[in-house]
């Protein structure tokens, strides 16, 4: 009788697909994760539903673009009627299990930042679906050392939860850090960090070198957890699923010990595109150099900020960090994973919720912008079946809602219905070249940005060679030939000689919408 493989799942949280050694950045120092890309398959033109954080992840549990499973934007929470590939995986008999980072539901009270302060919104259309949510409120855990998530929590029958970024996480990972040592508290956030003088980031509250070990920092805790699962699955006859999701490399920085200053800035090198003026840049592009021009000292709590050259270095570096920390933590889960001799029929899978700035066109973090750094993620399948290549490297055009789609093909089970993504298993196998012409990004921000007079809408169609992007509300767009002009610098949006080119492109987009409109659940009856 066949086995049914295993599945174990790697992810970061706001990590660019070119800062990795496997694709092509040769100042990174990732050789676990270059090693699975050398032992798999790795996807090239990979991109996020959305590039925010609750949306993309609540995309790759349940194969759906946001306007479908209507955990739209940050501060709202995935419901309880969604089903998750995970659900199906475990209702098929696989243990499951999450290690690390979930944000599936919202990780603060803190009110919504629109509409502004005075005003009052309407009752909502949708009601939510009956289950426990604000489960991942940090204040929760704080407040009640016994607080533990009702389970199994969107198909996941163990979870071991970290809450937040940085060295300042809750959950789970603080509670073992307090037994670990008396001091914990002490070792945390930036008021309790080793004083950096001159750091930039410093001033910002975006860097601090903290006191924790890397021994207690919650990358090594959620790879010190996925091995203890995966020593506890091998004495099961049962088949598995394992999410290991680490919350760097986010900012803030926080680096633990030896990965803190093992870049230096001055070393790093900076985007392309950092110094490079647009032609015909969008408003939001304008309005943060603008910003900056106006006010120095600009730098909004949310979103992104038009930044220094010095603060773009000390993030590469300190994010290279964060990175070579998290490699090593890959590779000690891959090494139990083989001293379990389990490496031989379990699928493992490397990718990222969404990109980052870092420097991109002189500007830092995400929100509001569609360009390659925030929307191209990683996404390696490392499949020990036969059909399967090794070092493969895929040009096919794919996205997050895919990984659902795929893991349940593999696992020899249906997709749901209302799926968007696609399995990508004739394309590692090379049966297939492509499994979509384009794709549509979303996004729905909380915030109006960017000096707009609402909250930022966006929707963005992507090919092969072109993006179009449309903001609501808004005259005026995006569309660039990646082809031409890699970097993103020249906006044909209003170039008279692409305007039959922008038409196609909008209403392949109303085409692609429309394709993605939620077709669940089914009717159970003629009428």
């Amino acid at each position: 009788m066949t086995r049914r493989p295993n599945f174990l799942l790697f992810i970061t949280d706001q990590h660019r697909a070119d800062h990795l050694g496997c694709y092509g950045n040769t100042e990174v120092r990732t050789p676990h994760i270059d090693a699975l890309a050398a032992q798999g398959c790795r996807f090239d033109d990979f991109h996020v539903a959305t590039p925010i954080c609750q949306p993309n992840r609540a995309s790759l549990m349940t194969g759906r673009l946001p306007s479908a499973h209507g955990l739209q934007m940050n501060g709202r929470e995935l419901s309880h009627g969604e089903r998750t590939f995970v659900e199906t995986l475990r209702e098929a008999g696989y243990r499951t299990a999450l290690m690390g980072k979930s944000h599936l539901q919202n990780i603060t009270a803190v009110p919504a930042l629109w509409p502004a302060a005075g005003q009052r919104l309407p009752h909502d259309a949708r009601r939510p679906f009956p289950g426990p949510y604000g489960q991942e409120i940090w204040k929760r855990w704080e407040d009640d050392p016994a607080y533990e998530l009702a389970l199994p929590y969107y198909g996941f029958e163990q979870v071991r939860l970290t809450i937040g970024h940085a060295d300042e996480q809750h959950g789970h990972w603080r509670r073992w850090l307090r037994e670990q040592t008396p001091d914990a508290d002490r070792l945390i956030g930036p008021d309790n960090a080793i004083p950096t003088p001159g750091l930039q980031l410093g001033a910002l509250r975006q860097a601090w070198r903290t006191r924790v070990p890397e021994a207690l920092y919650p990358t090594a805790y959620i790879a010190g957890q996925a091995c203890d699962t995966l020593t506890r699955l091998a004495q099961d006859d049962a088949p598995f699923f394992v999410q290991c999701s680490f919350p760097d490399p986010h900012h803030p920085f926080t680096p633990p010990g030896r990965y803190w200053d093992l870049f230096r800035p001055e070393d790093v090198s900076l985007p392309a595109s950092f110094n490079a003026e647009p032609i015909d840049p969008t408003p939001p592009v304008q309005w943060l150099r603008e910003q900056r021009a106006r006010q120095p000292g600009f730098r909004p709590g949310y979103g992104a900020f038009a930044c220094s050259e010095q603060e773009a270095r000390e993030a590469i570096a300190l994010n290279h960090g964060s990175l070579a920390c998290i490699d090593d933590a890959v590779g000690r889960v891959m090494a139990r994973l083989r001293e379990l001799g389990l490496d031989d029929n379990t699928v493992v899978m490397f990718t990222s919720d969404h990109g980052e700035l870092l420097g991109e066109r002189g500007l830092m973090f995400k929100g509001g912008l569609h360009c390659t750094g925030l929307t191209r993620v990683p996404f390696i399948w490392r499949d020990p079946a036969p059909q399967a290549p090794a070092g493969a490297a895929r040009a096919a055009l794919a996205q997050t809602t895919d990984i659902a789609a795929t893991v349940l093909a593999r696992a020899s089970l249906p997709p749901t219905n209302g799926m968007h993504g696609q399995s990508l298993l004739p394309v590692v196998a090379g049966e297939a070249d492509a499994v979509r012409e384009h794709l549509v990004i979303e996004e729905e921000s909380q915030r109006g940005d960017f000096g707009l007079d609402r909250r930022v809408r966006m929707r963005t169609l992507r090919d092969a060679r072109y993006r179009l992007t449309v903001y609501d509300g808004q005259a005026w767009g995006e569309l660039h030939d990646l082809q031409e002009d890699p970097l993103e610098l020249h906006n044909l949006w209003d170039d008279a000689a692409s305007l039959p080119l922008r038409r196609e492109r909008m209403e392949q987009l109303a085409r692609a919408m429309l394709a993605a409109a939620d077709q669940s659940p089914y009717p159970s009856a003629a009428a």
